[in-house]
C-alpha cells in the first residue's frame, strides 16, 4: 500500500539550527536526543519506512531570531531525491510583509512547491488575524493549499511562559474563520488539535475546504471519538502525517495498524485522500 507522509521536516543541521532556542526542551518533550542527521540518513529513514515524504520548510526568524530553514534549501533537497521526497511545503513569515508576499510568489512560481505551512503558536499569530490577510489573498490567487498547525505543540513546552508562545493562536476557530473568508482555499489542519479535538472535528465537517492530517501524535492516544470518526464521517478528510522526526515511522505505522481499520479506510488515510486533495 502506498504511504504518503504529508508532514516531514528535513531533520538536517540547517533545520535544527533554525529552532535552536527550543532544542533542549524538544529533546525533553520527545524523550530523545534532538540532533541532526545527514541528508542521506534522512532519505534512508524514509526508504526504510516505505514512505513518500512531503518536506516542510520553517521560518521562525521574526519570533526566534534564527535564520530560516529556507524554501530554496528544502526545495533543493526535494529535487535531489524526487523518488522519496515527492513535494515540499514552503514557509513564509507573515510578519515580513511585502518580503513574505514576494517569497510566497517565488516558492510557487520559481520553485514549484506544493503550498505553505504555518506554525501559529511559535509564529505568535492566529491565521484569522486580519493583519496577515494580504498574504492569504496572494496564496489564494496562487491557487495552492496551506497546512496549518492546530492544537498544542512541543515547541516551547515546559519552558517558562512557553517562551512567549500562546496556545490560543492555534485554536480551530481561527481555521474555521479563515476557511469561511477564503472558501476556495484548500486548508489542511496539522496534528490532532488537542485539547480541541471535537472543535477541530466540527470545523472539518462543516467547511468543505478543510481537511486534516493527524501527525505528531501516537495513534493509540487519539481520542475515542476521533478513532470512531476516522472510519466514519471523517474518512474522506483524514491524511497520514508523521511530523518526522518527532515520532518514528515504525511506531506510527504499527499503532495505526493496531486501530483495526479496514483496508478501505487505511487506503484513504495513507494515500487516497492526499492524492485527491493535494494532487500528490
Amino acid at each position: 500500500m502506498r504511504i504518503i507522509d504529508v508532514h516531514c521536516y528535513p531533520n538536517t543541521q540547517e533545520w535544527i539550527a533554525c529552532q535552536q532556542p527550543y532544542v533542549d526542551a524538544l529533546a525533553k518533550y520527545w524523550n530523545r536526543s534532538w540532533t541532526a542527521k545527514s541528508e542521506d540518513e534522512v532519505i534512508k529513514d524514509f526508504a526504510d519506512a516505505g514512505v513518500e515524504a512531503v518536506l516542510v520548510a520553517l521560518d521562525l526568524e521574526t519570533t526566534v531570531g534564527t535564520p530560516p530553514c529556507s524554501n530554496d534549501y528544502v526545495s533543493a533537497m526535494q529535487k535531489r531525491h524526487p523518488e522519496r521526497i515527492i513535494q515540499a511545503w514552503a514557509a513564509v513569515d507573515p510578519f515580513k510583509g511585502q518580503q513574505a508576499i514576494g517569497e510566497a510568489t517565488h516558492a510557487i512560481q520559481d520553485l514549484h512547491m506544493l503550498g505553505f505551512h504555518f506554525h501559529p503558536i511559535i509564529g505568535r499569530f492566529a491565521v484569522n488575524d486580519r493583519r496577515i490577510y494580504p498574504l492569504f489573498e496572494v496564496i489564494n490567487e496562487l491557487n495552492v493549499p496551506v497546512l496549518i498547525d492546530v492544537g498544542t505543540t512541543g515547541m516551547g513546552a515546559g519552558m517558562p511562559g512557553g517562551m512567549g508562545a500562546k496556545l490560543r493562536h492555534a485554536h480551530p476557530s481561527a481555521i474555521d474563520e479563515l476557511a469561511a473568508d477564503f472558501p476556495n482555499l484548500t486548508i489542511v489542519a496539522a496534528h490532532p488539535g488537542w485539547p480541541w479535538v471535537d472543535e477541530m472535528t466540527a470545523v472539518a465537517l462543516h467547511k468543505g475546504n478543510v481537511y486534516w492530517e493527524v501527525s505528531g501524535w501516537a495513534p493509540k492516544y487519539f481520542t475515542p471519538q476521533l478513532k470512531t470518526d476516522i472510519r466514519g464521517r471523517l474518512k474522506d478528510k483524514i491524511m497520514f502525517g508523521s511530523d518526522y522526526p518527532s515520532i518514528p515511522h515504525s511506531r506510527l505505522l504499527r499503532e495505526w495498524s493496531e486501530l483495526g481499520y479496514s483496508d478501505e479506510i487505511m487506503e484513504r488515510v495513507l494515500h487516497l485522500n492526499a492524492e485527491r486533495v493535494l494532487g500528490l
